[in-house]
């Protein structure tokens, strides 16, 4: 069933075949990533990198899918998005592994996590949700635009923004990221997933060959909340009592981000943000700010640069 008047939209007959296809998920251990790694898994790719931290709870996760995909060449990535270093050692590993990359799915994230700031300076969320998916991007530039180059070749950047964006500061985007410590977490939240959303529209605009794509999963019920139900009583009992009522399910989040990496190209917008299934949104008016997303591609690139990317 479509939601919000979406697109009706199958894995199962809807992905095509992925023959030759070589994709990389971040976060693909667990939720949405392990979910999007398993529908896509199930269409014949060449490679699927499974990108994450914790090496366990990959190997969780792989053997998990290969249990009904015996098949499915999946190999895990280690990746940590706070840290430049563990970013920078997954782009070489993968480049150097192979010489295309199809889907890059910009899954990873956490959502109202208490404040902190990385070994680079940023704030947890901001880096994890946008400056650590910024630098591997950037890392993996020239094998996507390589592959890009091939006859019929269609490549895809999805990023997986959230309608939480909505709830940035003010501003839109706060660049101090030391002040943000007086921020609430939700504010701190929703202006990284705004930044998921003008990181695709300038991803877009500067590299066309690419389609680009940013996507709302939904409200779906997945770990996402669990750092939230273990500190906050109110989203603890709100979860437990109402989750399953009014939240998705991760199979049904899950295919707004595979709609957006394989969805015929007539169908998807470059630099577009979509709600379920494949509804084009507008999202908030700083989601449409040109220069506001040049500006965050500018500070991004200055910000990374700092330390020698």
């Amino acid at each position: 069933m479509a939601w919000f008047g979406g697109n009706t939209f199958e894995p199962a007959k809807d992905i095509p075949d992925l023959s030759g296809k070589v994709i990389l998920v971040t976060g693909g251990n667990t939720g949405l990533g392990r979910e999007t790694i398993h529908q896509l898994a199930a269409h014949n790719p060449s490679a699927i990198y499974l990108a994450a931290r914790s090496a366990s709870k990959a190997a969780s996760a792989i053997a998990s899918i290969k249990s009904t995909l015996p098949n499915a060449r999946i190999t895990h990535l280690p990746l940590d998005l706070t840290s430049f270093a563990s970013i920078a050692a997954a782009a070489a590993t993968f480049t150097a592994r192979s010489s295309r990359l199809d889907m890059l799915i910009n899954n990873a994230g956490i959502m109202a996590a208490p404040f902190a700031l990385t070994p680079q300076g940023h704030e947890i969320q901001f880096a994890t949700n946008h400056v650590g998916h910024f630098l591997l991007t950037a890392l993996l530039l020239p094998t996507l635009q390589r592959t890009a180059e091939q006859p019929g070749a269609d490549v895809r950047v999805v990023n997986v923004s959230s309608a939480g964006h909505a709830m940035a500061p003010s501003s839109g985007i706060v660049w101090d990221q030391a002040s943000l410590e007086g921020w609430s977490t939700w504010r701190r939240y929703g202006q990284s997933k705004l930044a998921n959303i003008l990181f695709t529209r300038e991803l877009a605009r500067r590299y066309p060959q690419i389609t680009s794509v940013a996507v709302h999963p939904g409200v779906i019920l997945t770990e996402l909340y669990k750092p939230n139900e273990e500190t906050n009583t109110l989203v603890r009992w709100g979860v437990g009592l109402l989750g399953s009522f009014v939240m998705g399910t991760v199979q049904e989040g899950a295919k707004n981000q595979l709609w957006a990496a394989v969805a015929g190209k007539e169908e998807v917008r470059n630099g577009a943000y979509y709600v379920p299934v494949g509804k084009l949104s507008k999202g908030s008016e700083y989601a449409g700010d040109e220069k506001l997303a040049e500006e965050l591609w500018r500070w991004s690139e200055a910000e990374v640069g700092k330390h020698g990317f």
